[in-house]
């Protein structure tokens, strides 16, 4: 099992957002982006696959337990903390949902009430055009 598995089944465990998982991580100093994040979860096939490092991960754990369980001077319980998590998920995806909506074309009143112009094809006779008088049936017979 690699340590980009561990990271992952991590992250699914604990229902991780990709900029909590950044949050965990600045509580240990160490800086990293969403898009170096991302790069992790990807599929190993995948051309922007990343190894994840061992100093990654181990910054993650330690930052992890800081975030669960708090530091010696303000402790926190690892419970509250998954709980605030799940309630921060959920208004998440209420936020995301509602301002996610069907996008309509605005209507205008003006294309309603112009008259549509009707096309017609011009035809043109051409000089140069030995075939211009000649009306070609392509092998079907039309009764007129």
């Amino acid at each position: 099992m690699t340590n980009n598995d561990i990271f992952k089944k991590l992250r699914v465990a604990l229902q991780l957002r990709d900029d909590q998982i950044v949050e965990i991580l600045e509580l240990v100093d160490f800086r990293i982006s969403k898009g170096e994040i991302g790069n992790f979860f990807r599929n190993a096939d995948h051309p922007k696959y990343v190894e994840c490092g061992d100093q990654v991960l181990r910054n993650f754990l330690n930052g992890l337990v800081i975030h669960l369980r708090g530091t010696k001077e303000n402790p926190k319980k690892p419970k509250e903390v998954l709980a605030n998590n799940k309630a921060q998920e959920k208004n998440f995806k209420k936020d995301h949902t509602s301002t996610v909506t069907k996008k309509t074309k605005p209507t205008r009143e003006k294309d309603f009430n112009k008259p549509k112009k009707k096309i017609t094809p011009v035809k043109k006779e051409d000089k140069h055009n030995p075939f211009s008088g000649i009306k070609f049936n392509n092998g079907k017979n039309k009764k007129a």
